[in-house]
């Protein structure tokens, strides 16, 4: 079977969240199912390496608003279909984002492209490969199944939600600019509060929609988390799919991660505290064995809670626990996070900006990871630390509810216990998960018996891609 994949972005070529990560390893797992994958990807300035190694199976002179190609490539175990439209991707910095840090006026037409691009090729096949089922991903691909509403016969698309609050809304006057169906634009398709909704099309039109967690799959059907797209992800219900992500278990592996200082498993788990001296140096950070060293690496916004952690910090610096802090986001939250490291050295270590190698050392040196997210679709770095048997600490919410059981005195008593779970998203609340954390923290037996539990947790995606497997099949009638 063939799937073509289309999405904005992919590790380990461009990446700025989670999908990248999802984008470059599920296929993967896939081709060992016998499924050929093909990822349709703009070809921003980060892939010009590739782009130059590759071969051109297509090229228009006319794609809204200059000319593009296709370009075929092989890298990192994918194979790759590189949109290669330098009037929209040449562009430096963020992929999304202009200098100021505002959306690219274009956005509608960088993406708008991609979709067209993805639905020409549903339809005709590209150098002699034709794909079964078109996999849309989030609001960039989200026209895809309202682009193919104009071919008859043409395959099946699933949609794949991987952030409801990212939606691509522009203004509806471009429907005829992007070439789509004036027709569709209506209450029950494109159509989102007087707007053109890339996102809200993709669930009107397509023939399933997934999620990326069974928790929040039944979430966005509530006006708390549906972002205004309850209604129609309720009415499309039968069609609404959870499939928890995973992650690459190649590239997240502590028995090799050549990113860390010292190596460990579940059986030489001594040999972590040299990546903990580690992360201690590189964040300043007093050497306590009595404490837990907890990590952050997020964006830094108030839907990853990370204003709630900010009121926690006095009594996490008063227990003796340390805090080492990796990301960016909100400038009013990157100024406090380096405040608080002003004001506790040695308690609290923050690093503005992404580093990929630190967040390697950091999940393989921490003791916990803080997740406290008001929302998570799924959430990837939860997983990391199960894997690197860094207890997660995590509100309960969408996957980090399906992923982390909860270290409750039932858990306990019966050895199922894997992190630590709080809710609401509240100081108080979140104060009492990291209590608890370093309550078990000073019993080693439970703490160690705790941490190799996570590092058995199955985080990888043989699962889930079986879940995709079944629903491709399902949409093509093949089983």
């Amino acid at each position: 079977m063939n799937i073509l994949f289309a999405a904005s972005e992919c590790g380990p070529f461009i990446k700025t969240g989670g999908l990248a990560d999802v984008i470059g390893a599920v296929p993967k797992t896939l081709a060992g199912m016998g499924i050929s994958v093909r990822i349709l990807l703009p070809a921003y300035p980060a892939l010009a390496r590739v782009v130059a190694a590759g071969e051109q199976v297509w090229a228009t002179d006319s794609l809204l608003g200059g000319g593009a190609r296709i370009v075929a490539a092989s890298a990192e175990g994918l194979e790759l279909l590189l949109l290669d439209a330098p009037h929209l991707y040449d562009r430096p910095g963020n992929i999304y984002l202009d200098p100021k840090g505002r959306d690219w006026p274009d956005n509608a037409f960088r993406y708008g492209a991609l979709c067209k691009v993805a639905a020409e090729i549903a339809v005709g096949g590209i150098g002699g490969w034709k794909p079964d089922v078109v996999h849309a991903h989030d609001w960039q691909a989200g026209l895809i199944p309202a682009y193919l509403k104009a071919f008859h016969g043409a395959p099946p698309t699933i949609l794949t939600i991987h952030n409801i609050a990212f939606q691509g809304l522009f203004d509806p006057s471009l429907i005829g600019p992007l070439g789509l169906q004036p027709w569709l634009y209506h209450m029950d398709g494109m159509e989102y509060f007087g707007h053109l909704g890339f996102l809200k099309a993709g669930i009107a039109f397509s023939q399933k929609v997934t999620t990326v967690s069974p928790t929040y799959a039944h979430e966005i059907m509530t006006p708390e988390f549906g972002m205004g797209l309850q209604g129609i992800i309720t009415a499309r219900g039968a069609d609404v799919v959870g499939i928890l992500n995973g992650i690459d278990l190649d590239i997240w592996n502590p028995a090799d991660d050549p990113l860390l200082p010292r190596t460990y498993s579940a059986r030489t788990l001594q040999k972590k505290a040299a990546n903990r001296a580690e992360v201690a140096r590189r964040f300043a950070l007093n050497d306590n064995g009595d404490a837990p060293l907890f990590c952050v690496i997020s964006r830094l916004t108030t839907q990853k809670g990370l204003d709630v952690l900010l009121d926690v910090l006095p009594g996490i610096v008063s227990r003796g626990a340390r805090l080492a802090v990796l990301g960016s986001g909100d400038k009013g939250l990157e100024a406090r996070f380096a405040t608080a490291a002003r004001k506790w050295p040695g308690s609290v270590g923050c690093v503005i900006g992404y580093d990929e190698p630190l967040s390697h050392l950091m999940v393989g040196g921490s003791d916990a990871i803080l997740v406290p997210s008001r929302f998570e679709p799924c959430g990837l770095t939860q997983l990391y630390g199960l894997r690197y048997g860094t207890l997660p600490v995590v509100s309960r919410t969408g996957g980090l509810a399906d992923t982390i059981i909860d270290a409750n005195p039932a858990a306990i008593a019966a050895g199922t216990a894997t992190g630590f779970q709080f809710s609401p998203v509240t100081a108080f609340a979140f104060e009492d998960a990291i209590n608890r954390t370093c309550e078990a923290f000073r019993d080693p037996q439970l703490w160690t018996s705790m941490v190799k539990r996570a590092m058995a947790h199955p985080v990888g995606w043989e699962q889930s891609a079986r879940a995709y497997k079944a629903l491709y099949d399902a949409v093509t009638g093949a089983n």
